[in-house]
C-alpha cells in the first residue's frame, strides 16, 4: 500500500479512486491533483513510479487534510455552539442543523425512536 498524507491507499485502485481514501480529498479535488502532478488518472497504485508519488505528496501537502481538517470543523461546529447560534443550538441538542425535516425523518441525528407514554388512543 502506498502511504499519503499518513493513509494507506489501495494499492489495486486506480489512483484518482485511491486518493478519495483521504479525509479531504473528494473526486474533483483529486482530479485537480493529479493534473497539477501530471499523473494520468487511469494508473493503478501499485503501477506508480516513487517520482510519481512524490509529486501528489506534494500537491497533497497544499491542501487541508485528515486531522488538520477534522480539528479545524470540529473547532467551528465548538465556536458555533458557544456564541449560541441557532445552528450552534442544533448541534447542542443533536438535532438536524440545515433545516432537514424533524416531523417524520432525521433518526440519524436524533437516535433510536423514544416511546411517549399515553400516546396511542
Amino acid at each position: 500500500m502506498a502511504r499519503i498524507a499518513g493513509v494507506d491507499i489501495p494499492r489495486d485502485k486506480r489512483v484518482v479512486v485511491s486518493l478519495t481514501y483521504v479525509y479531504g480529498i473528494g473526486l474533483s479535488t483529486a482530479k485537480q491533483i493529479l493534473k497539477d502532478a501530471d499523473v494520468s488518472e487511469e494508473t493503478r497504485v501499485k503501477a506508480l513510479s516513487e517520482d510519481e508519488l512524490n509529486r501528489i505528496r506534494t500537491e497533497i501537502g497544499k491542501y487541508i487534510t485528515e486531522g488538520d481538517l477534522r480539528r479545524e470543523v470540529t473547532l467551528n461546529i465548538k465556536r458555533l455552539m458557544e456564541i449560541g447560534s441557532y445552528r450552534g443550538i442544533r448541534h447542542r441538542k443533536g438535532l438536524p442543523v440545515r433545516g432537514q425535516n424533524t416531523r417524520n425523518n432525521a433518526r440519524t441525528r436524533k437516535g433510536k425512536p423514544k416511546a411517549i407514554a399515553g400516546k396511542k388512543k
